[in-house]
């Protein structure tokens, strides 16, 4: 297996250096977010104060949280706001449905009580409170009569108390924890997080970064020999916080076996008692689902389940937090209600336009150069007066002339309301047909939030390549929906061209060829360590790509395998900023002119530049227009972004690219992941390389993990009878 190179020289040419570039293969780095807090010592309250004080807290993106009270209401927050609001719509909706999901009926032994305790809970024979206070739903802003009228956006929830915090710093104080979390604490508990903080401790591990071994000190702090490895508390919540740690690497439930030993790596004494126990107090969901096989399988080829019944296959048990079956069970429902109120018409023109005519639901696959047949579509239904809208991940996608037009939004400014088609009185967007670009990159709750503001009779295509990395968030939309056989599928034929596409197009087979690269699209700096690659990653940046390309630094992206070590996003930034705009960071760490990356909502990065700042706080200049972030949260939603994860490089691209392999990369690489690193790259892509073999054996043999979701036997069970393709 060679390497792809643009040179047959040992040196990477004075004019342009090569380089190579690998991500981070944990999937909390892929969700933008960096390692867990560091570990500490669980003897005593003074450890565990010294573990959660020099650990801080993570934000979603992998910042440190702020160490500051209570976030205030910001224009930040405006989208999380209007993504509640819509969720409350979708749990309304829930309601009305006439029963409980059907799940669970061939369960027995351990299975079949955890379902009765759901069961009973749900019937109000046993006592289930959630185990974290819902946070606070906003009041609904009243909707204009008009549809074509943008309805604002919803305030954000208050901010919790001064009584409230000063209650939890107290609490906080007490257990030897630093009082810098009280913010955090009230926001994930609410108004009465003193209260339950004291009742269970264990509660703290609701906070973002706090470890079990950490929660573990501070319980024993407050309540001294009256708790123990075997606390039920400490069950409830190590149990939740084990599915909001598998969330972060893409999964929306896990079986009952991988929560089990969990557990037991924690010393739980039982684990399947603390599950029970967890099930019963409605901390956390059991399901079984009946496996529906689609009628195009292979007849006598074996189905992928755990557990066989009399009645037909059934899949093994999961468990599950309430708000990704809520996202997952709306979705499927919201995606059937499509293709069922859709009126089948006669389309003329090519195959994606014949099957879109004839259905509610359709997939397009294909790489960059496939993004064209969408786009076409959408230009020939407008041609027949339908309302028409495109949507696409990154909000640097979308060409002036088409953002200006309003014909191609990003999907966060879609679904928070500042961009887009107006709403009617029921919330749903005034389109006859929606095609969504980078659908890798939907995760379950962005998508069942889509897919409910759609209205009935309302066309969908979801689009994209499947090789790329999956989304930041909990879910595998794009790919369960292929899975589940459901609707038409239609690939594209169209090749990516040039040295770059034939270069990926051969990474999504399994092959890392070398390709010719006469005008050096592709070419390779290999280097002996860490600082060597920093080094040359500065020098391509700043003067080798410019010079042979005329390519500003500001249009060339660096691409990264995680946030920390010798070579991560923080090294790289920090020598990019010395070169490219050295300042003394006199606004929080930031200068005006620097590059940045900005987490406006978890899992979810908005690149950026710094115009200035503000009493309101830093000014940056993104491609959604102008944005205020609070001083408030400089320090947890904000980057330098110069350097990218792949996750947040997912659906960007840019005139060039550098992808940077240091050696301690190797662990992380797997074939998704130089796809899409290596795909970023539009006119030239240089690999910094200091991985040796690693490179070719990762796109020959590492898949990306499996997620575990529930989406695709759902939409088998509600859409059994797969379309023709």
């Amino acid at each position: 297996m060679t390497e792809p190179s643009g040179e047959t020289a040992p040196e990477a040419p004075e004019d342009l250096d090569q380089d190579a570039a690998e991500e981070d293969a944990a999937e909390q780095e892929a969700a933008g977010r960096e390692d867990a807090a560091p570990s500490s010592g669980t003897a005593g309250a003074s450890e565990a104060s010294e573990a959660v004080e020099s650990s801080g807290t993570e934000a979603a993106d992998g910042t440190e949280a702020s160490k500051d009270a209570a976030p205030e209401l910001s224009e930040a927050q405006a989208e999380l706001a209007a993504q509640r609001e819509l969720r409350a719509r979708i749990e309304a909706r829930k309601a009305e449905k006439s029963g409980p999901v059907e799940s669970g009926g061939k369960l027995s032994g351990t299975a079949a009580d955890l379902l009765a305790a759901v069961r009973a809970v749900e019937g109000g024979s046993a006592s289930g409170g959630a185990f974290y206070a819902p946070a606070p739903e906003p009041p609904r802003a009243p909707r204009p009569p008009e549809t074509t009228v943008r309805p604002a956006a919803p305030a954000a929830p208050p901010a919790p108390t001064a009584g409230a915090l000063a209650g939890v710093r107290e609490v906080l104080a007490r257990g030897g924890a630093p009082e810098t979390l009280a913010g955090q604490v009230a926001a994930a508990l609410g108004e009465q997080a003193a209260e339950a903080l004291t009742e269970d401790p264990w509660r703290l591990l609701a906070v973002t970064g706090v470890r079990p071994e950490q929660a573990d000190g501070f319980a024993r702090a407050l309540l001294g020999g009256a708790c123990g490895p075997d606390d039920p508390r400490r069950a409830v919540a190590l149990t939740v916080w084990l599915l909001d740690r598998a969330a972060l690497q893409g999964h929306t439930a896990l079986t009952l076996d991988e929560v089990a030993a969990g557990l037991a790596r924690h010393e739980v004494p039982d684990p399947e008692k603390a599950v029970e126990t967890a099930v019963s107090e409605g901390a956390v969901l059991v399901f079984q689902e009946e496996e529906a096989e689609p009628e195009d399988a292979e007849e006598g080829e074996p189905s992928e389940v755990a557990v066989a019944s009399d009645e037909g296959p059934v899949e093994p048990p999961l468990l599950g937090l309430d708000r990704y079956a809520l996202a997952e069970e709306s979705l499927a429902d919201g995606l059937a209600r499509l293709v069922r109120t859709v009126t089948a018409e006669e389309w003329d023109g090519g195959e994606l336009e014949r099957a879109v005519g004839g259905h509610g639901l359709v997939l397009h696959t294909g790489g960059e150069a496939a993004r064209a047949e969408p786009l076409a579509l959408a230009a020939a239904a407008r041609e027949r007066g339908l309302r028409v809208l495109v949507t696409v991940h990154d909000a640097e996608r979308p060409g002036d002339e088409e953002r200006a037009a309003g014909t191609t939004v990003p999907l966060a400014a879609l679904l928070s309301g500042t961009a887009g088609p107006g709403r009617d009185e029921e919330g749903a967007l005034a389109l006859d047909l929606l095609v969504v670009l980078d659908a890798p990159q939907l995760d379950v709750e962005t998508g069942a939030m889509l897919v409910e503001a759609l209205p009935d009779g309302c066309r969908l295509v979801l689009g994209g390549d499947p090789e790329v990395l999956g989304s930041a968030g909990p879910g595998a939309v794009f790919a369960d929906a292929l899975a589940a056989r459901v609707c038409p599928r239609v690939a594209s034929r169209r090749p990516d061209p040039g040295p770059l596409g034939e270069l990926v197009s051969g990474i999504g087979v399994g092959e890392l060829n070398q390709v010719e690269a006469p005008g050096k699209e592709v070419v390779i700096v290999p280097v002996r360590d860490a600082g060597e690659a920093v080094h040359r990653t500065v020098q391509l940046v700043a003067d080798s790509v410019p010079r042979a390309f005329g390519l500003s630094p500001e249009q060339t992206r660096v691409i990264t395998v995680g946030h920390g070590g010798s070579a991560g996003t923080r090294a790289l930034n920090t020598a990019l900023k010395q070169r490219l705009n050295p300042g003394p960071g006199r606004f929080g760490g930031y200068d005006p002119g620097d590059r940045v990356a900005y987490a406006p909502a978890p899992g979810r990065t908005v690149t950026g530049t710094v115009l200035g700042a503000d009493p309101e706080g830093l000014r940056l200049s993104t491609g959604e227009g102008e944005v205020v972030v609070p001083k408030e949260r400089v320090e947890s939603a904000l980057r330098h972004g110069w350097a990218l994860t792949a996750h947040q490089a997912a659906g960007g691209r840019w005139p060039a690219v550098v992808v940077v392999l240091p050696g301690d990369a190797a662990p992380g690489l797997s074939r998704p992941w130089v796809y899409t690193a290596f795909g970023r790259a539009e006119r030239h892509l240089s690999v910094v390389h200091g991985v040796d073999q690693a490179l070719p054996r990762s796109v020959a043999e590492v898949l990306a993990p499996a997620r575990t979701t529930r989406l695709r036997p759902l939409l088998i069970g509600l859409l059994a009878t797969p379309d023709e393709e």
